[in-house]
């Protein structure tokens, strides 16, 4: 293949040049919408299906596929945040509409279970344009030391390297010899599950092993697992399961205990990769704070950083200024909901419990609701403050054993 060819979905020798060409599904499309006739079901997924396909970048083996879902972010972030500053107005509407709309979206691809890097390439693109933002319109004003630049630089990429690690294996289980793509029909093989009440009873007299760490821990604690908490099967990848390993529907595998699927690291997080998360978080929350401090000391004079992001006089008084406010409002919108989920991650780390564990315990009304509904505190691992983050903190730290279960 040339730079400009590729092989398109439909396995045919396509060329970039024909983007528009041979479109059955748009002239279909445009021939209903010229004659007022109703479009047939599915046919605007069909014409995204293949603008998706054809949306490509030359390359040296072939034209690259975009994904569409990194577009957005790049170009209506800048444009929105300048009309943004032009008025106050216009800022109001804008930084309100925004979060409804990334809800929306986050709504929309939850309830189809799509994989999107939507939320991923937002997050890491609003962190670059506002350090840009930061060194263009704030640093040059003469008011920022070069050693306050330097920390917020480091706790950047202190951030972004705690994020490349949450990006790595959360603690997938491997996948059974002869079974490389995971089962999604939901109906294990006839054989497997005949000799599933097999494997359970063996993982009976082997749940004394401190399977992945989870019943290691602190505080001499059992090493055998709580009372009624057993191994079960995973009729999606047919495998036995450990405790507290739950199975992702996004990502169609079994995670070594699952707290959840976050869409703005666009993967799991599980076992390997919690405490990397966890990190990321902090390394978010404290820079994007700090550069929030700098700016309003820099844009408001004589004010402190909470009176001056409500109240700040001459924030319009330029553009400059306006558009270094409207960013630093954007930034306390998204530390505001990135806090949270770092507020309710720390609280279910005290009590020992994963995001799934407390939605199953919710679903199952076998949990209790502790400061304000916060925190749902199911009682099966939870050993006290201290030995809950010790056992957080041992996790990981030793590569998980392979079971009795994985041998058989």
């Amino acid at each position: 293949l040339c730079c400009c060819e590729y092989v398109d979905r439909r396995g045919r020798r396509n060329h970039l040049a024909a983007c528009c060409c041979d479109c059955e599904e748009l002239d279909d499309g445009c021939d209903r919408w010229l004659t007022c006739k109703s479009l047939p079901p599915g046919a605007l997924e069909r014409i995204a299906d293949t603008i998706a396909d054809r949306l490509r970048v030359p390359w040296f083996s072939g034209a690259v596929k975009i994904n569409v879902s990194l577009v957005p972010p790049l170009v209506l972030l800048p444009v929105f945040l300048h009309v943004a500053a032009l008025h106050f107005l216009l800022g109001l509407i804008i930084l309100t509409s925004l979060p409804v709309v990334v809800l929306w979206y986050y709504y929309l691809t939850h309830r189809r279970k799509e994989r999107t890097l939507f939320f991923l390439s937002l997050g890491l693109f609003s962190l670059g344009y506002m350090y840009y933002v930061f060194l263009r319109e704030v640093v040059p004003r003469g008011h920022v030391e070069y050693s306050q630049v330097v920390v917020l630089t480091c706790g950047l990429i202190l951030m972004l390297a705690a994020l490349s690690r949450a990006k790595k294996d959360p603690g997938y289980l491997p996948i059974p010899a002869g079974n490389e793509e995971p089962s999604h029909q939901g109906l294990p093989n006839k054989s497997v599950r005949g000799s599933s009440s097999g494997l359970h009873g063996f993982s009976g007299a082997a749940s004394s092993r401190a399977v992945n760490g989870e019943a290691k821990g602190y505080c001499r604690m059992s090493a055998e697992q709580p009372e009624g908490v057993k191994k079960d099967w995973c009729t999606k990848c047919q495998l036995v399961r450990p405790a507290r390993a739950g199975h992702c529907r996004l990502c169609g595998r079994c995670v070594r205990r699952l707290d959840h699927h976050c869409v703005w690291i666009n993967s799991c997080v599980g076992e390997q990769n919690h405490q990397a998360f966890i990190l990321a978080l902090s390394f978010f929350m404290l820079t994007s704070v700090y550069g929030i401090t700098l700016t309003l000391h820099t844009i408001c004079r004589g004010r402190t950083a909470f009176v001056a992001l409500l109240y700040c006089p001459g924030a319009y008084s330029d553009y400059s200024s306006a558009l270094s406010f409207t960013c630093v409002w954007y930034c306390a919108i998204v530390t505001a909901g990135m806090g949270y989920i770092l507020l309710i991650q720390l609280l279910n780390i005290s009590y020992n419990v994963t995001e799934r564990e407390a939605r199953l315990a919710l679903r199952d009304n076998t949990g209790r609701r502790l400061l304000g509904g916060l925190v749902i505190d199911t009682g099966q691992y939870n050993r006290g403050l201290l030995c809950n983050w010790g056992h957080f903190l041992s996790l990981g730290s030793s590569p998980p054993q392979r079971s009795a279960e994985d041998i058989v």
